[in-house]
């Protein structure tokens, strides 16, 4: 039943995701989407921890509601290559992102 509420409140924008903005590579990610805001809290400093081990500094973490169009935007407009590229070890099974 959750995972249908959830897919009614992320058709309308209104589902929670953690939105993490870094430098180097320049790069805004999505990690979601998720049913409440405390369930988003919970997972957000795994996702940290991750970004955070591949090298990317931090610049912005915000928990929001919203619907985004990709779940990860290089703002350099450059294709990343392997190296750019996070490999999450603490993704959450949930977290449609990383499922498809």
């Amino acid at each position: 039943m959750e995972e249908f509420i959830l897919s009614i409140l992320e058709f309308f924008g209104q589902a929670w995701w953690v939105e993490v903005k870094t430098e180097s590579p320049r790069c805004t990610y999505y990690f979601g989407p998720f049913l409440r805001k405390r369930e988003a809290e919970k997972w957000k400093p795994g996702y940290v921890e991750d970004l955070e081990g591949e090298g990317a500094e931090i610049v912005s973490l915000a928990v929001k509601r919203c619907k985004p169009a990709i779940v990860t935007d290089y703002e350099e407009h450059d294709e990343p290559t392997s190296e750019q590229l996070p490999s999450f070890s603490g993704s959450r099974e949930v977290n449609k992102a990383f499922r498809e």
